[in-house]
């Protein structure tokens, strides 16, 4: 299996993303061949935070041009994480967080 830092590769900072914040939903770019189960797994334990669902989009590369010549931007992955907004302890008698702390000082 793969490191958690290889699964999750960076936030989606968009309009939408950012409201969808208010419903504890976070979105992600995340790596080609993981699968739902993999992205629920890094999320929890990169962030310390308890996943209620993960949806999954493949999204294709934009094709941009420079005169004549055309070329076309990397396909990825991006998962949108839905986690519990109330803070719960883990079976291990941790304290599970109700929010990603990366995200909160950005707005």
């Amino acid at each position: 299996m793969k490191a958690a830092q290889d699964i999750i590769l960076t936030p989606v900072i968009t309009e939408r993303s950012v409201d969808d914040m208010a419903e504890s939903k976070y979105t992600f770019k995340v790596a080609k061949d993981a699968n739902k189960v993999e992205i629920a797994k890094a999320a929890e334990e990169l962030f310390q935070v308890q996943v209620l669902k993960v949806n999954t989009v493949n999204c294709t590369g934009h094709t941009k041009r420079m005169g004549r010549s055309v070329g076309k931007r990397p396909d990825f992955k991006k998962a949108v994480i839905t986690i519990n907004p109330e803070p719960t302890p883990d079976k291990d008698g941790k304290k599970r967080k109700g929010t990603i702390e990366f995200f909160d000082g950005m707005f």
